[in-house]
């Protein structure tokens, strides 16, 4: 599908950052999908204006179109995560952003996240059993998450595109603006279905056990410590163990 014949008229897509957002990541892609006849908003739990990190140094300022607080997935056809290292470890440790993400996830739209972006999918836990890329540095961070890494420009898995880094830029844009005009994703919002159940399922599971044995619990909850979403958590739910 050639990108160029590709009109998004209509289409609605939030771009979330915060502070230490890498500018190209944001101002590249935004451009490719207002080319397209998308429009976008500039998501920011920053007030008033939220500031760019130029690959070694701060970069420019760009207005926020709307506020975190006031964002709603519903009002949007698709999500753009651009990366930068502060930016999405500001946003996985807001939950209100968590929750906005998980919203794309839940009803199948397309999101497309590059470079360190990931990071807020794996505090979301929406990457388990996908396919997907980051930039190397958030690889293990992946694979401890459950997700299956691979090294290429750009990565499809039902609706989530996502690349490694600034020089991947152009077949990012490609990927992303064809999974957008597509629409909503069935398999993407299945899989997100899936894997709440699967959590939900192995939790209960744990409680019950736990209940009629409670020397087997603490064995178990060291067990499972592989099954945890992010390395802070493993390690912490590893320490609780030890010290029960």
């Amino acid at each position: 599908m050639a990108t160029d014949n590709i009109k998004l008229n209509g289409k609605k897509v939030a771009i979330l950052v915060a502070d230490g957002f890498e500018q190209v990541e944001m101002t590249e892609p935004r451009k490719a999908l207002e080319a397209a006849g998308a429009g976008t908003d500039l998501v920011s739990p920053a007030r008033g204006t939220v500031k760019s990190w130029g690959h070694t140094e701060w970069g420019q300022e760009y207005p926020v179109d709307v506020s975190l607080e006031d964002a709603s997935a519903g009002d949007y056809d698709a999500l753009m995560l651009p990366g930068g290292v502060m930016n999405p470890d500001k946003l996985r440790m807001n939950q209100k952003a968590i929750d906005f993400v998980k919203d794309f996830f839940e009803s199948g739209k397309p999101v497309a996240a590059i470079c360190h972006a990931p990071w807020t999918l794996i505090e979301a836990d929406v990457v388990r059993g996908r396919t997907l890329t980051s930039y190397e540095s958030v690889k293990t961070d992946l694979r401890n998450a459950g997700a299956d890494w691979i090294d290429e420009e750009v990565v499809v898995d039902n609706g989530l595109v996502t690349s490694r880094k600034p020089d991947d830029l152009p077949a990012f844009n490609k990927k992303m603006i064809e999974e957008i005009a597509e629409g909503r994703h069935t398999g993407q919002m299945q899989q997100q279905q899936y894997r709440q159940r699967a959590t939900v399922g192995a939790t209960q599971g744990r409680k019950r056990s736990n209940a009629a044995y409670p020397e087997r619990g603490k064995q178990s909850r060291t067990a499972s410590v592989d099954e945890w979403p992010d390395v802070q958590g493993r390690r912490e739910a590893m320490e609780a163990s030890q010290s029960g």
